[in-house]
């Protein structure tokens, strides 16, 4: 018996997104925004030096089909990246109608988004008045804080302090369909903070909001503040069976690395571990060590997106970049024959693009274990279609497999 493991490097886009002039950051169409190639031409000009030097070095990313992916996709030079490649490669549009952590990942196991999701008006007040009664009601506070489009580090060193007088709540939200609440976790509590976020969540869910965010943070306003690594999404449950229920339903095991238990709910999932990427990784590399026969392992690593991407950060998203390429260099030999190890991508975040938001681009689907060949051009639902075909187990959905 065979096994999968699906990989999201989360953010890490390739450019060429067909649609992509009709997503946009601020006013600016992402048209044009390429997260690999950019950043390859970014080092290649010495122009992301901060704890890395020269070309972007991805030689085992690279062997497996990045930069031919990303060529396929948008025609972009990729310098320090040609690799001939040595695995299957090829490169996955999207089709639901979101440049967004649930979109992404819904349609990679198998489900396009089967409606449009609600998103906040970058205004201030940004929230309907129901909306911030109810987070001031369920929180037990007087009001909240924020309310409005913001930065997850940005607007917790502007309220960070009053939060910590008022015990008020500080929520906010971006260009995706989300409603974020931080706060710290000693002075508000951990246990609190979540409890606040399961409260107001189905009435988020019920306008089609994607996801209400728990952002602890610790600190002081002296000192600073930082957010933790204790992170969780509610999100909504998706409405049809994914791959985790494929693959639970037909008698195997499912294990969950990362934001795949929240951005499912649970839903097929028999394990979940959470954490830094680093420790994700080690449980990456654990699972590929003792992973049952039959079994499928999905993981995401967010730190590109999230520390990188957002925060238009090119030096560190390279260098994520780089650290990510020598680890699954020391993982690949530790596939058993008959293994698949997919490396694909939910969305872009273009470090070199104008405003804070995500980038609509074709993601790369790089194949390890099962030889090498071009899959070309493909759909995010093909991915859980060619899996389900690995493991040989039944489908659904739209997706059709490439092998």
């Amino acid at each position: 018996m065979t096994r999968a493991f699906l990989v999201v490097m989360d953010s890490v886009g390739i450019g060429g997104a067909p649609d992509a002039d009709r997503f946009f950051n601020g006013d600016v169409p992402d048209t044009g925004a390429n997260t690999v190639a950019h950043i390859a031409q970014a080092c290649a000009a010495g122009q992301a030096e901060k704890g890395r030097s020269g070309p972007l070095h991805l030689p085992n990313l690279d062997r497996l089909g990045l930069s031919a992916a990303t060529q396929m996709a948008s025609g972009d030079n990729t310098p320090g990246l040609d690799g001939i490649p040595h695995g299957l490669w090829g490169c996955a549009r999207e089709h639901s109608l979101g440049k967004d952590t649930p979109s992404g990942h819904w349609e990679l196991a198998g489900l396009p988004v089967p409606w449009d999701w609600h998103y906040f008006p970058d205004t201030q007040p940004a929230f309907p008045a129901e909306i911030s009664h109810a987070a001031a009601q369920a929180a037990g506070t007087g009001g909240i804080l924020g309310d409005c489009h913001a930065s997850g580090t940005v607007i917790i060193d502007q309220h960070g302090a009053e939060h910590m007088r008022s015990g008020w709540p500080i929520c906010y939200t971006s260009a995706d369909s989300v409603f974020q609440i931080a706060a710290h976790e000693e002075t508000f509590g951990l246990d609190r903070l979540l409890q606040l976020c399961a409260d107001v969540a189905p009435l988020l869910h019920e306008m089609k909001v994607g996801r209400v965010i728990a952002r602890p943070f610790v600190g002081t306003p002296e000192k600073g503040f930082t957010r933790t690594t204790n992170r969780k999404d509610y999100a909504i449950a998706p409405p049809a069976p994914v791959l985790t229920n494929w693959v639970q339903d037909a008698g195997r095991k499912v294990h969950a690395i990362g934001k795949i238990g929240d951005i499912f709910t649970m839903q097929g999932i028999d394990t979940l571990t959470k954490g830094s990427d680093a420790e994700l990784m080690q449980a990456l590399t654990d699972k590929i060590e003792t992973a049952e026969d039959g079994s499928l392992t999905f993981a995401n690593f967010v730190e590109f997106d999230s520390l990188y991407g957002h925060r238009r950060d090119i030096s560190g998203y390279a260098r994520a970049l780089e650290w990510f390429d020598a680890q699954i260099g020391a993982l690949l030999p530790k596939l058993r024959d008959g293994d698949m190890l997919v490396l694909t991508a939910d969305h872009g975040n273009d470090p070199s693009w104008t405003g804070t938001d995500h980038t609509r681009e074709q993601v790369p689907v790089l194949i390890a274990g099962l030889g090498s060949g071009r899959i070309g051009q493909i759909n995010f639902a093909d991915v859980a279609a060619s899996i389900a075909h690995h493991l040989n187990i039944p489908a659904q959905g739209p997706g059709r497999s490439f092998l």
